[in-house]
C-alpha cells in the first residue's frame, strides 16, 4: 500500500508550505522583507512497465507504460524578488533602495553581510550603523557638531554645520549586487551572506551600473501580499486535509484486507 507513504510526503509538503506562509505573514511589517515561496518536486517513479517496451512478437510497443509516483519532496524555498513600496518617515538616516542592490555591513567577526533594511542609526562614536549596531560600509562617521545630514540619490553623505553655508562631504555609500540574489543565505536580522550560488559581490555607486538609487527619509516596506498569502494558506490547508483523507482511506482498505476470511 504505497498510498500511505505518498500521502505522508504530501502532508509534510503542505506543512512546510504553511510554515513558509506563516513566516511571510509574520514579516508583513519587516522593513525590506521579500516574501518566500516553497517549491516542490515529485519523487522518483517506480517503473512497472517502461514506455516503449516491446509488448508483442510483432514489435508492438507500449505507448505510455506504467509509472507509479512515490510522492513529493521540497525542492527549494526561494525569495520572491519584488520592490516593496516606499514609506515616508522623514528620518535623516532612513534610506530606501529604489531598485536593485544591498547595503554592505560589517559583522563583529569582520565578515560582510548585506541588507535592504535602511533604518540606519548613529552610534555613540558617530558611525552610521544598522539597528543591531553593525557598521555600514564604508564606515562613515558623522561629526558630533553636525546639525543635520543629507544623503543624495547617488549615496553621497553631507553634513551641515552652524555658521556654514556649504555642507561638508563625509563619504560615499555604495550598493552591492549579485548575479543570483536568490542564492544569498538569510541569517536573520534582515541580513544576507554571500554563497557560492549567489556569485561574487558587485560593488557600485547608487544609480550606476544597474544599481538602484537611495531615497533619504523613506523606508522600503515588506513586499508580502496578505491576500495572496491567505489564499496560499487555504490551499495548503485543503491539500493537507485531502492527504489525510487518503491515509484514512488506505487504512480502511488495509483493514478490509485483514478481515478477509
Amino acid at each position: 500500500m504505497k498510498a500511505l507513504h505518498i500521502a505522508a510526503t504530501g502532508m509534510a509538503a503542505q506543512q512546510m508550505k504553511v510554515d513558509v506562509v506563516s513566516n511571510n505573514l509574520a514579516n508583513m511589517s519587516t522593513t525590506g522583507y521579500n516574501a518566500r515561496r516553497a517549491d516542490f518536486a515529485d519523487l522518483h517513479y517506480q517503473q512497472l512497465a517502461r514506455p516503449g517496451t516491446v509488448s508483442a512478437s510483432d514489435g508492438t510497443m507500449l505507448p505510455a507504460g506504467v509509472q507509479i509516483g512515490l510522492g513529493v519532496r521540497p525542492a527549494a524555498v526561494s525569495v520572491v524578488l519584488a520592490q516593496g513600496s516606499l514609506s515616508a518617515t522623514g528620518g535623516d538616516l532612513d534610506l530606501a533602495i529604489d531598485g536593485t542592490g544591498y547595503l554592505e555591513v560589517t559583522l563583529p567577526s569582520g565578515g560582510s553581510a548585506y541588507t535592504r533594511d535602511g533604518s540606519l542609526k548613529r552610534s555613540a562614536e558617530g558611525q552610521i550603523v544598522t539597528s543591531d549596531g553593525y557598521s555600514v560600509a564604508p564606515g562613515i562617521t558623522i561629526p558630533q557638531d553636525a546639525t543635520s545630514i543629507a544623503i543624495n540619490v547617488e549615496g553621497e553623505v553631507y553634513a551641515y554645520f552652524e555658521n556654514q553655508v556649504q555642507p561638508q562631504l563625509l563619504g560615499q555609500l555604495t550598493l552591492t549586487g549579485f548575479v543570483n540574489e536568490k542564492g544569498l543565505e538569510a541569517i536573520g536580522s534582515n541580513l544576507f551572506l554571500e554563497t557560492a550560488a549567489s556569485g561574487t559581490p558587485i560593488v557600485a555607486n547608487p544609480g550606476s551600473d544597474g544599481m538602484g538609487s537611495l531615497r533619504q527619509g523613506y523606508l522600503e516596506e515588506s513586499s508580502v501580499d496578505a491576500v495572496r498569502e491567505i489564499t496560499e494558506l487555504i490551499k495548503a490547508q485543503r491539500g493537507y486535509e485531502l492527504n489525510a483523507k487518503v491515509i484514512t482511506a488506505a487504512d480502511q482498505m488495509l483493514a478490509a484486507t485483514t478481515q478477509v476470511r
